[in-house]
C-alpha cells in the first residue's frame, strides 16, 4: 500500500468497489485514525495511540453527558411514578394534569401566571419570538410584576440578535423582570411559586400537549435544574465577551452537539438558529481553530480542551 494512493488505487489493490473504500476511509476518519497531510486533499494514517485517544475522549465526554441525563431522568421518573401511583390510588389522576390541545396549554399557562403570588421561572427555547407574541405577553407580565411576582426567564443566546426580543427584555428589566440567555435549553418549562410546573409531553413537539406536575420531589428537581442553568446563563443586555481565540459558549455547545452525533438540523433547532447560521457558525469555529475540515476541527478542539 502506498501513502499517495487514492480511492481508485486502493480499490484496485484490494479488489473491492470504490464505495467500500470510501466507507472504510470515512470510518477511519470517525475513529480519528486519519488526519490531514501537508496537502489539503491528502490524508495520512494517524498513530493509534494518538488517533484513538482523541476518539476515546470524545466518546467519554458523550457517555458522561448521557449518564448525567439518564441519572436525572431516573430521578424524575421515580418521583413521577411514586406520585402517580399514590394519587391514582387516592384521587384517580389528580396528581398529574394532562393537557391534550394547544389551546388548553395556552389557557393553563395563563392561569398559572395569574395565580402565581411570588415567583415565575421559565425556560423559553425555540429562538426568537415574533413581535406579535411578545406584545401579547406584555399585559400578563406587567400584571404579574405589579403584583410583586418575581419573573426570571431564560432564552437561547440566539435571541441576542433579535431586535424585538432585546427591546422586550429592556422593557421587562425596567419593570423589575430578569432575562438571561444560555446556548441551549433542555425543554420548555414554566414553574409557578415552586409548587406547580408545566412541561411538554414531548419536548420535540409542542403540539403533543403538556402535563402539569404538583409532586414536591419533581418540583424540587426542576427548580434545581432551573437554578443551575440560571447561574451559568448571561444577563440579556450585557455584552458577552471572550478572547478572540477562545470559543463562545454557543460554539462549544454546537461542537458538543455535533460530537454527540446530532445532525446540523437538530443542532440548529436546539440552538434556535437557522440551518444557514449554524453552518456559518461551524465555519467560524474551523477558521478560529485553523482547521481545514470538520474532522480536523474536532481533533483540534479536543486538543485545545474545548470538548
Amino acid at each position: 500500500m502506498q501513502p499517495r494512493w487514492g480511492v481508485s488505487e486502493i480499490a484496485q489493490e484490494l479488489g473491492v468497489g470504490a464505495s467500500e473504500v470510501r466507507a472504510a476511509l470515512s470510518k477511519l476518519a470517525d475513529l480519528s485514525m486519519l488526519g490531514p497531510a501537508d496537502e489539503a486533499d491528502d490524508v495520512v494514517a494517524v498513530h493509534p495511540e494518538v488517533g484513538l485517544a482523541a476518539y476515546i475522549h470524545r466518546r467519554e465526554v458523550e457517555i458522561r453527558a448521557q449518564q448525567m441525563e439518564l441519572a436525572s431522568m431516573r430521578a424524575v421518573t421515580s418521583d413521577l411514578a411514586a406520585v402517580f401511583a399514590a394519587q391514582r390510588t387516592r384521587h384517580g389522576n389528580a396528581g398529574l394534569e394532562r393537557l391534550e390541545s394547544v389551546s388548553s396549554v395556552r389557557t393553563r399557562l395563563s392561569e398559572l401566571s395569574r395565580q402565581a403570588t411570588s415567583e415565575l421561572l421559565a425556560f423559553m427555547p425555540g429562538g426568537a419570538h415574533s413581535r406579535e407574541a411578545l406584545e401579547a405577553s406584555r399585559p400578563l407580565d406587567e400584571e404579574s410584576l405589579a403584583a410583586g411576582v418575581t419573573l426570571r426567564t431564560i432564552y437561547l443566546d440566539s435571541v441576542r440578535n433579535d431586535r424585538a426580543t432585546t427591546e422586550y427584555a429592556r422593557w421587562l428589566s425596567e419593570l423589575g423582570g430578569e432575562i438571561r440567555t444560555a446556548p441551549s435549553l433542555p425543554l420548555r418549562m414554566l414553574i409557578a411559586d415552586r409548587s406547580v410546573a408545566l412541561l411538554p409531553i414531548d419536548p420535540e413537539d409542542t403540539k403533543a400537549g403538556a402535563v402539569v406536575v404538583h409532586a414536591p420531589g419533581v418540583l424540587s428537581a426542576l427548580v434545581s435544574l432551573f437554578d443551575m442553568v440560571w447561574d451559568r446563563a448571561s444577563p440579556l443586555g450585557v455584552q458577552q465577551t471572550n478572547a478572540a481565540e477562545d470559543p463562545t459558549p454557543q460554539e462549544v455547545t454546537l461542537l458538543n452537539l455535533l460530537a454527540q452525533g446530532q445532525t446540523d438540523d437538530v443542532a440548529s433547532r436546539k440552538l434556535g438558529l437557522s440551518l444557514r447560521t449554524t453552518r456559518r457558525l461551524m465555519a467560524s469555529i474551523t477558521a478560529k481553530l485553523g482547521a481545514r475540515s470538520r474532522f480536523e476541527a474536532a481533533v483540534l478542539a479536543t486538543r485545545a480542551g474545548w470538548l
